[in-house]
């Protein structure tokens, strides 16, 4: 039933075609059908230079130069389909970052590097645990769209300075603690990975938690905007655009994991939250309010 719903181009396709829709194919196969300046924002999740299994299909792990390349051939091929002004994120781990950055400086303005907390992971007996990713932050050129109100956090204030009258200092008194609205940062610690009772976790082995890519989304696209990604996996930037009102669409060659996009986009209309983001505003983890 899911299958059904998703798309397989053999030709050209205009934007109405793949708005709100699960594409079914290698990315290679469908790039050359898709419309030109249709993305406002581009989130590219690609294989991390390693080995990994993604069920039917495996991912080797390739030499620096190689596995460039290969990014190379990803980025410069999704050119054509940039707008002017769109913004682009490419996750990577520690492994592979430099060459996401070599690649990106070639055909985009790169405007930071985000690190983000993932604190599942096993330890290791050799070596520092791995616990971080990375997440390039480019723009196509010196006109972009930024909101920086719409992602600030809502953090627990340890230190509650006052004013001389004795009100507090830019923070809030509430039921549940004392917190005040910060600016964001380019280290996110505040990003709980899916686990089994999260109704958003799925067996995909890499899967973003909703929480990521809405904060992205919120901060570089306006509502209507078209979010694009070519490694949908199973659909994490397709159900959290649904669910901020954006336009979506997105590239998956196994079928399991398109099936578990369409399942989850149906769920969205059903419960159209995000875990840690309430009432417009990020919390840090474990604050109580938004389960973060």
């Amino acid at each position: 039933m899911y299958l059904q719903r998703c798309l397989q181009p053999d030709s050209p396709v205009q934007v109405e075609t793949i708005e709100g829709r699960t594409i079914l194919g290698d990315f290679s196969a469908v790039l050359p059908f898709l419309p030109e300046t249709f993305i406002d924002l581009l989130f590219l999740d690609p294989p991390y230079n390693l080995y990994k299994r993604f069920y039917s299909n495996s991912f080797l792990q390739r030499s620096s130069l190689e596995y460039e390349k290969l990014l190379e051939n990803w980025i410069s091929g999704l050119l054509p389909c940039l707008k002017p002004n769109a913004s682009i994120y490419v996750c990577s781990d520690w492994r592979c970052s430099a060459e996401v950055r070599k690649v990106l400086e070639r055909h985009s303005l790169v405007r930071n590097r985000i690190v983000w907390e993932r604190e599942k992971g096993r330890g290791a007996k050799n070596n520092w645990k791995n616990s971080t990713e990375d997440i390039w932050f480019a723009t196509m050129s010196k006109d972009y769209y930024f909101d920086v109100d719409a992602v600030k956090l809502k953090r627990r204030v340890l230190a509650p300075y006052r004013d001389t009258s004795g009100r507090p200092k830019d923070w809030d008194r509430t039921a549940r603690g004392n917190f005040r609205l910060t600016h964001p940062s380019n280290i996110w610690t505040d990003i709980t990975v899916p686990y089994w009772s999260m109704p958003e976790n799925t067996d995909h082995p890499t899967q973003k938690p909703e929480k990521l890519l809405a904060r992205i989304i919120l901060a570089s696209s306006r509502p209507g905007d078209m979010v694009f990604d070519p490694f949908l996996g199973s659909g994490t930037s397709s159900v959290a655009a649904k669910k901020l009102g954006r336009r979506f669409s997105g590239i998956e060659r196994e079928t399991l994991y398109a099936a578990l996009t369409e399942k989850r986009l149906e769920m969205a209309d059903q419960n159209p939250s995000i875990q840690g983001f309430r009432d417009g505003v990020f919390w840090e983890r474990n604050s109580g309010i938004g389960k973060g």
